[in-house]
């Protein structure tokens, strides 16, 4: 039951990337031009995707006390600092973003569909998680 979850969450999620068009990364790039034909394309489909997480975690809190799908922990609030190591990954993914107009979830997205872009950024990305991980970060 759990495995079919998961498999129809991502499905879901997969294809609210593609309806929403933010499978292109022209698109995002678009929301990163603002001197340019800005498209705010992506700040709807941000702000509905916040909305039903937030109204999801609102449900789950007060019907399931705390406890999400499957009985497991909901995350609670991060009380750490903003630091050094948090800004410097989130430049470093603000820029990678810009700079390709992908993220993970529609790379991979893209993957699927047998896009060059995704086929080079895709294995770039695990080459980054895994260098991450070797240098003791994550």
């Amino acid at each position: 039951m759990k495995l079919a979850l998961l498999f129809f969450s991502g499905l879901l999620f997969g294809a609210g990337l593609a309806l929403s068009g933010m499978t292109d990364p022209s698109r995002v790039i678009g929301f990163l031009d603002l001197t340019g034909e800005w498209d705010p394309t992506l700040a709807f489909v941000m702000g509905g995707a916040l909305l039903v997480f937030g109204g999801g975690m609102l449900v789950l809190r007060r019907l399931g006390g705390g406890k999400g799908c499957f009985g497991c922990e909901l995350p609670k609030a991060d009380s750490e600092p903003i630091g050094k190591k948090l800004l410097l990954g989130a430049a470093c993914f603000g820029v990678g973003w810009g700079l390709a107009g992908f993220c993970p979830g529609p790379a991979l997205a893209n993957l699927g569909l047998l896009r060059v872009e995704a086929l080079v950024f895709v294995p770039m990305m695990a080459l980054g998680m895994a260098a991450n991980r070797l240098l003791g970060r994550g």
